[in-house]
């Protein structure tokens, strides 16, 4: 018999992408969406699969499933800044409240439970590049923290289930992670350049440039993400590109796809990471997994998606990471 997961956010950018990834591995899976930052449309490609199903449900809301799961993969959240900040008390719900229902979800079905965390977790690191042992220099009171403080506590919580109830679990921490299903205007980098430089606007630099992100291909962070959960265990694992880009080193990348572009400068946002880098030895040690897809290919495959979104009058509509 096929093993089932439950994918949660399984509408989102990320969430969609991991899907169908386990169809392709031979999972049956239930993906839950309540359509808050998802999209049904990043599901097209496994409409009517006898292997996925897709039901509309607030993970907020306690939830049980009917017949064996195997596997609960937590991915809903708004996960953009512009999404987080829009819906601060629903992101701060989702990482703390619907963690724990899928928690207890994952321990009646004796499933194997994964949390999609996050690199923001470090906060403005200090430490560089970041380990999972690093404890992060986060402002807890920021705009920022309603998503960092979420996600650690989520960190938390699925800790002390697997301590306390034996639950398996595993604990992911995504860094900067694209890809032709993010939305135009979420305000991560990567979809504001691109957009920007497809309507022939001066794409927006905030500070001087110097701050630095490590941009991760979607197709190699689902790659990461099953290789933790099917030989990962219960500590930490970063997940990301450990290949360092400035924001003016990135406007140059976009040139290179799209032609010469102008840029606007603009204030630093409040808690905005100076720099941001993982530190993957732990994945490559013990999962073999690194990143293959160079961001001139990601930035290409992302940029042909935009482009046919935008053709097919898609491309404001809401494709966060689900929720």
């Amino acid at each position: 018999m096929a093993r089932r997961a439950v994918v949660t956010g399984g509408a989102g950018f990320i969430g969609s992408s991991l899907c169908e990834r386990l169809v392709a591995d031979g999972w049956q899976v239930l993906a839950l969406d309540n359509f808050c930052t998802g999209r049904r449309l990043n599901l097209a490609s496994l409409e009517g699969h006898p292997a996925f199903e897709l039901r509309s449900h607030d993970v907020c809301d306690p939830i049980d499933i009917d017949g064996p799961v195997d596997a609960v993969l937590h991915f809903a959240s708004p996960a953009s800044p512009f999404d987080y900040l829009t819906l601060p008390v629903e992101t701060l719900r989702v990482g703390s409240v619907a963690t724990m229902h899928l928690l207890e979800l994952a321990r009646r079905k004796g499933a194997r439970f994964l949390i999609a965390s996050t690199s923001e977790i470090y906060g403005d690191p200090l430490e560089h590049p970041q380990r999972e042992n690093y404890f992060g220099n986060v402002n807890s009171i920021g705009p920022r923290s309603v998503y960092d403080e979420a996600k650690r506590f989520a960190e938390a919580a699925t800790m002390a289930w697997h301590r306390k109830h034996g639950v398996d679990t595993r604990i992911i921490r995504i860094f900067n992670t694209y890809g032709p299903r993010m939305k135009a205007g979420d305000g991560r980098v990567v979809p504001a350049f691109l957009s920007q430089a497809l309507r022939g606007e001066a794409l927006t630099v905030f500070g001087d440039g110097s701050q630095t992100r490590s941009f991760c291909f979607v197709d190699d962070l689902v790659d990461g993400v099953v290789r933790v959960l099917e030989r990962g265990d219960a500590q930490p694992y970063n997940l990301g590109n450990p290949a360092e880009f400035t924001m003016l080193e990135l406007v140059r990348e976009i040139e290179k796809l799209m032609g010469t572009v102008q840029c606007v400068h603009m204030p630093l946002p409040i808690d905005d990471p100076t720099r941001r880098k993982p530190d993957i030895a732990r994945a490559i040690g013990e999962l073999g997994w690194s990143p293959l897809v160079p961001l001139s290919v990601g930035l290409r495959r992302t940029a042909d998606g935009f482009r046919t979104r935008m053709a097919a009058g898609q491309h404001s509509a809401q494709s966060g990471a689900g929720g």
